[in-house]
């Protein structure tokens, strides 16, 4: 039993947060079951338990990347870490995302809501059609000046610290220090989510960009990740010297660096694959609704003759 647990790096501040966070969604979602059984939400007992499993499995990844084997081996090889970096920047986020935990925690949390959210209590959209624009966003809760702002800077603060944590001073200085460390972690994730929440649906929150421009950003952010990748791979120099020890007498730190940048590289391809497609799809399904509604409209509407009628005609 020690030998099998001998590789795992254990952190309780990491185990408490991730109990509590279960408890806290667990709770909510025993409430927003129970609201559905009544009729009294925007989704049926299925759909808040898919959203569950997804939200619990991306907590689970970010918790096997903080306390798991790959936590404790990504002290000593740089290829575990660039694994450790892709969960939690584009594995947990996304997931989290799509599992749409927001009410249920929202619910779950013990102590009261000052102010409140602005949220719908009852799982709905943000707001009715009516009060949205033409991309489902709340007209009253998202300032005008945001709504080309706000995704952009997220875009560009998640690229950021993609790239500035993989700088040669913080890289190495991460490995030395432990509170830059978790700095570290919780960039990925905080940052990370926000960067996802601009990309896809998270009920009841919706994306403000148009599909075009989410899967711009998506190019974008892939793009990034390849010069990352490119330099890591192909790089003939050691960037990160910190690495360097008995562990790599085999493999050699600079073998390590590369393949490290091969991990990130296609690493991170198929979650923005996937997106991008999600996004195209879900596009395409709404214009072709949008026509066959026009079509519908034309069809049942009585078209007036371009013919003028004839005297005394009625």
């Amino acid at each position: 039993m020690d030998k099998l647990l001998a590789h795992w790096s254990a952190s309780w501040l990491v185990a408490v947060i991730y109990l509590a966070v279960v408890v806290i969604h667990l709770t909510g979602l025993r409430y927003l079951l129970a609201a559905a059984g009544r009729g009294r939400t925007g989704a049926s007992r299925r759909e808040l338990r898919r959203e569950a499993a997804v939200f619990q499995a991306g907590l689970l990844c970010a918790l096997a990347a903080l306390v798991s084997p790959i936590a404790y081996w990504s002290g000593t090889y740089i290829w575990v870490r660039g694994l450790q970096d892709l969960i939690l920047a584009f594995v947990a986020p996304p997931l989290i995302v799509l599992g749409a935990p927001w009410l249920a925690l929202r619910a779950g949390w013990p102590w009261p809501h000052p102010g409140g959210t602005g949220w719908p209590a009852d799982g709905h959209a943000v707001a009715s059609p009516s009060k949205t624009g033409h991309n489902g966003a709340s007209a009253a809760t998202v300032p005008p000046a945001w709504r080309l702002a706000w995704p952009v800077i997220v875009v560009i603060a998640f690229n950021l610290t993609w790239l500035g944590w993989h700088l040669p001073v913080l890289f190495d200085l991460a490995l030395r220090n432990g509170g830059v460390r978790a700095a570290e972690y919780v960039c990925y994730l905080g940052i990370g989510i926000l960067f996802w929440l601009q990309l896809i649906g998270s009920r009841p929150l919706r994306p403000i960009c148009g599909p075009l421009r989410r899967v711009a950003f998506l190019f974008a952010t892939t793009g990034v990740g390849t010069v990352l990748g490119m330099i890591l791979v192909f790089g003939s120099g050691v960037l990160y010297p910190a690495y360097g020890g008995a562990a790599h007498h085999v493999l050699t730190v600079l073998d390590d660096q590369q393949l490290s940048g091969a991990v990130i590289w296609m690493g991170m391809l198929p979650p923005m694959i996937i997106a991008a497609v999600a996004v195209l799809m879900r596009w395409l399904d709404d214009e072709e609704s949008e026509a066959l509604t026009a079509g519908l409209d034309r069809l049942l509407v009585k078209r007036q003759s371009a013919w003028p009628a004839r005297p005394g005609a009625r």
